[in-house]
């Protein structure tokens, strides 16, 4: 499809990786099906509802990532990115979903076995669909290194997931015709949907996480303290406040200068310090208050545990 000629460089690789998820998953979709028919195979059959899901989330994605990466407007200030959370948040409740109604199909089939037949059109089918599914997530983490989208991440943590569980068909085909292990098949189907329920899981903790507002993990906000203690002038910050919407990551925090020097030097410092952050925690917005260090203020207690003193000053400094 075409792209407008002003797209960005990262905003046309996310988006070709939404459009090469969701052709790969249509394409493993039309191949397991007509597997499935041929050989009436459970973990098969849970292969290919999983393959479904992929094409279900990674539209959904698309429409999401679409959606995210709009600019921010007048009546969204700041941006669309939590399109993403909420996409994340009912893929979670469909894959979910499939889960359960798998481990009952799969429990169905311990009670009463059915034989598998023609499986070596099964395991042709599953080694076409892992090699269709390792190119798409090389492509995606190509992506990922250069965009650091989390949409794109996340997809081709699935997919990475899913090369498992068409390797676990497999096993399930090669012990049912070896060993004659009829039950190996509804086995590995219960497998899968332990593997999708934990899946939907990951996605919905993430989501919610992101729409609550979370903060950044404890290593990200030591590393951006030094960041901004690194730049000259920097003497102290304090009422850190981080969260994520999307790819997009928004940071607020008060920073402590010479309370003797001019507005023009101190608004210089602050402008170094937003750069720098801007810079290591890309995509970010940041905005920096500006306060003079030794001066109280009606701070939340949050923002007294939080505060870190340059070395230089000491980390005993009142305020």
């Amino acid at each position: 499809m075409p792209f407008p000629k002003d797209m960005p460089r990262a905003h046309r690789l996310m988006h070709l990786a939404t459009i090469a998820a969701v052709g790969t998953a249509t394409l493993l979709i039309a191949v397991k099906l007509v597997a499935w028919l041929s050989t009436g195979s459970l973990a098969l059959l849970a292969s290919l509802v999983d393959s479904s899901l992929d094409a279900a989330a990674s539209l959904v994605n698309m429409m999401a990532v679409r959606h995210a990466l709009q600019p921010a407007d007048h009546e969204h200030r700041f941006g669309h990115g939590k399109a993403e959370s909420v996409a994340g948040l009912a893929q979670a409740a469909f894959i979910a979903g499939s889960a359960v109604f798998l481990a009952l199909e799969a429990a169905q089939r311990v009670v009463n076995p059915v034989a598998v037949t023609r499986e070596a059109v099964g395991i042709g089918v599953m080694l076409f669909s892992m090699a269709a599914t390792a190119l798409l997530v090389a492509f995606q983490r190509y992506v990922v290194r250069q965009t650091q989208s989390l949409a794109i991440g996340a997809d081709s943590a699935h997919y990475t997931g899913d090369i498992l569980v068409n390797a676990s068909v497999i096993v399930a085909f090669l012990l049912n015709r070896w060993l004659g292990w009829v039950w190996a098949d509804s086995a590995f189907a219960l497998l899968i949907s332990a593997y999708l329920a934990i899946n939907a899981w990951g996605i919905g903790v993430v989501a919610f996480d992101q729409l609550m507002d979370k903060e950044m993990p404890e290593a990200d906000r030591a590393r951006l303290a030094e960041v901004v203690l690194a730049e000259g002038g920097a003497l102290a910050l304090h009422d850190l406040r981080t969260r994520m919407s999307g790819p997009n990551r928004f940071i607020q925090l008060h920073l402590e200068v010479e309370g003797s020097m001019r507005l023009t030097a101190a608004h210089d410092i602050a402008q170094r310090v937003e750069d720098a952050v801007a810079a290591a925690f890309a995509p970010a917005e940041v905005i920096v208050h500006l306060d003079p260090i030794g001066v109280v203020e009606p701070v939340t207690e949050l923002a007294v545990e939080d505060r870190v003193v340059s070395p230089e000053v000491g980390g005993d400094a009142a305020r």
